[in-house]
């Protein structure tokens, strides 16, 4: 990852924390000053030590003195870290809400398990940075200078060493920090699609024990979860070698100090203070502060891993939000159905697919009339469908429904009034008597008759009670495609939008289907079928024929 690359993302992340940026800096503030507390109780044991070299003050005031600060430290500290981990939740909860509420509403976009991944378990990296980061940040900007002056006050030595030593530690965490941000960002992207790979064999579990595919199937997933555990082990290497050279750094620079003191207080060494020798208060004072000096950038490297990972997630959360979904018009909630006949008067349609623009042909439907929509595939025929369900929204043009424009207020409406009969069939996560009826009233018998279904529905082993996958899993493509059209007789729509509704099914079964599709177009249902099928398209009232973008 190149410096440019880096900045991009800090910024990705900066823009994903704003609306917390000033609680943060609130929670940092008392960070710096619970930090700033230890020097004032650094020089209270230092002179408590030294009084009982030479018998001066009572020691009761000293600790006394010592509790007290220590006590408004630790309110200090848990003042400020309430304050952060709040805002983290925060950050991570507005995050999901507004993943929830867009995919809610999305009518196409990526493989469910990323989107899955991104608000179940990457978005809580985000927690630890929000809440650890900012106030390690500002204690590393406070304390280190502050115990340097002081340092520097007393000897000049231990300055020197503290002024060396010091910046090593951000150097080689800077170094460090951009390989952890890489493997992070493989590891992340691992989460993702081993969460798809779930996804998609839960859905075909059916198929895949019908198929004896399991043994396989086990092996690819196998394969799968080992790259994730290699992406993962990738990361603890980069943290345990950065904590490694840290503490080499700060163990070296404690351990400097240390020497010298003891050298100067056994007067072995003659150099390093100003016009006095060493006193043992200044002595135990400097040892005081030199772990001190150092931890503010220990915690702030053990913060650098959280922000490697929450730099990560920020590059896909920018992602999904530069994604280009298709606007859904309406709210995708229950409404009434849009009073008088479904009439369809589209005008100057156009949409853009990819890198084309596509126009699409005037027409007019009125209410019972049956269309087919005959093309090449990518001239826009499912494209149509989509538009006419209110599912997309095209670039130009107009499209009227039941005498009204298709828009936010009327999309709702008037698919209360629709039935979809997709390309791909796909079930809801309840029994196939719900998936059929949708909680409405009526005798299921008849349509399953119509569509000739009774005898495998007769054939699962609850029947209607049955649980089906997403895709249907257990039953063949034309059984799951016979169903949805099942779903739509029941419903008895005013328009049916179909999508290859004969598509790779044998000559008996599209028969079945087209059969299926005419009985519901004789109880007066408008049908406007996307198809191949030159003899099914034969059998509607009118056919448009669309010609692929050039």
């Amino acid at each position: 990852m190149t410096r440019q690359d880096d900045q991009a993302t800090a910024t990705e992340l900066a823009e994903l924390i704003g609306p917390e940026r000033r609680a943060l800096r609130r929670a940092a503030v008392l960070a710096g000053l619970a930090a700033l507390i230890w020097p004032l109780q650094a020089a209270l044991v230092a002179g408590a030590l030294a009084g009982l070299l030479t018998d001066a003050a009572p020691l009761w005031s000293y600790a006394a003195g010592f509790a007290l600060l220590g006590v408004l430290r630790a309110l200090l500290n848990h003042w400020a870290e309430g304050i952060a981990f709040t805002a983290g939740l925060r950050v991570t909860s507005q995050c999901r809400a507004a993943i929830v509420a867009r995919e809610a509403c999305r009518s196409d976009g990526p493989a469910a398990g990323i989107i899955a991944a991104l608000a179940a378990e990457k978005l809580d990296a985000l927690l630890p940075y929000v809440s650890r980061y900012a106030p390690a940040r500002a204690r590393v900007m406070l304390v280190p200078a502050l115990i340097l002056a002081l340092a520097f006050w007393q000897s000049w030595a231990v300055g020197v060493i503290f002024l060396i030593t010091g910046p090593l530690i951000p150097v080689f965490m800077a170094l460090i920090g951009w390989a952890a941000q890489t493997a992070s960002q493989r590891q992340m992207a691992e989460i993702g699609s081993l969460n798809d790979l779930l996804v998609e064999r839960l859905q075909a579990l059916l198929d895949i024990r019908l198929l004896g595919a399991g043994e396989a199937v086990a092996h690819s997933f196998a394969e799968a979860a080992d790259r994730l555990r290699a992406q993962t082990m990738a990361v603890l290497r980069v943290a345990f070698l950065s904590s490694a050279v840290l503490e080499l750094f700060a163990a070296i620079g404690v351990a400097m100090v240390a020497v010298y003191v003891g050298f100067s207080l056994l007067g072995l060494l003659g150099f390093g203070s100003y016009a006095t020798p060493l006193t043992p208060a200044a002595g135990i004072f400097l040892l005081l502060l030199a772990p001190e000096f150092y931890q503010p950038l220990r915690d702030l490297s053990a913060a650098w891993h959280d922000r490697a990972a929450a730099l990560a997630v920020a590059v896909e959360w920018d992602e999904w939000q530069r994604r280009t979904d298709p606007p859904l018009l309406g709210q995708g909630a229950a409404a009434a159905r849009l009073a008088g006949p479904a009439d369809i008067v589209a005008t100057g349609l156009r949409v853009r697919l990819g890198q084309h623009v596509l126009t699409l042909p005037d027409f007019s439907l009125a209410a019972g009339e049956t269309l087919a929509l005959l093309g090449p595939s990518g001239a826009g025929k499912t494209t149509l469908l989509r538009l006419l369900a209110g599912m997309l929204q095209p670039e130009a043009g107009h499209i009227r429904v039941a005498g009204q424009p298709l828009n936010d207020q009327t999309a709702d409406s008037w698919r209360a009034g629709l039935g979809w009969m997709p390309q791909q069939p796909h079930f809801l996560n309840a029994s196939l008597r719900h998936n059929l009826s949708l909680g409405r009233s009526g005798d299921l018998a008849t349509v399953l008759r119509a569509v000739s279904m009774q005898d495998v529905i007769a054939g699962l082993p609850q029947g209607l009670a049955t649980r089906l996958g997403e895709g249907g899993g257990g039953l063949s493509g034309g059984e799951a495609r016979r169903l949805t059209l099942a779903r739509a007789l029941h419903a008895r729509p005013e328009v049916l939008l179909a999508d290859e509704p004969t598509a790779d099914l044998d000559a008996l079964t599209a028969e079945t289907v087209t059969a299926g599709l005419l009985t519901l177009a004789a109880s007066g249902c408008s049908l406007i079928i996307a198809t191949h099928d030159e003899a099914l398209a034969a059998r509607m009232g009118r056919v448009i024929r669309l010609e692929a973008p050039v």
